[in-house]
């Protein structure tokens, strides 16, 4: 009877284990940002020297638009000289070639990109902030 309980505890301590995995598993497998209600992707990247604001527009396959806002580590304005955009399918290693962003007001740039597929992609920033300061940050997007 002893033995029976010991298998009957040992059976339950490896079910938890199991659903403690799997719920592990299922946070860490999403992406680090996610599709709002209007179909656009936003995600939040940053180093110790910048952070970025990215909404892609819309969040699925096509045509679509990347908007940025730079930001300095306490939250104010980045004023960037330049910003270039990369893009991989993380699934099939494809890439694209990097797109320069257009300012859109002090803090602001904009890109468009003619066709993305669905799936995961990487998204990478590559920020000039001055003439010898680069700061380059990526992060998983997901597109429908």
């Amino acid at each position: 009877m002893k033995r029976i309980k010991s298998l009957m505890t040992s059976n339950r301590t490896i079910a938890g284990l199991a659903f403690a995995m799997t719920a592990l598993l299922s946070v860490t497998a999403t992406p680090l940002a996610a599709a709002t209600d209007d179909d656009s992707f936003f995600t939040h990247l940053h180093t110790e020297k910048a952070m970025a604001n990215v909404t892609v527009s819309p969040g699925r396959a096509g045509p679509v638009e990347i908007a940025i806002q730079l930001e300095t580590t306490d939250e104010t304005p980045l004023s960037a000289k330049a910003v270039s955009v990369t893009l991989v399918d993380t699934q099939t290693g494809r890439k694209l070639a990097p797109v320069e962003a257009s300012r859109d007001g002090k803090d602001g740039w904009r890109v468009k990109v003619a066709q993305l597929t669905p799936g995961r992609w990487m998204l990478g920033l590559g920020i000039s902030i001055s003439k010898s300061d680069h700061v380059s940050v990526e992060s998983p997007i997901l597109i429908k």
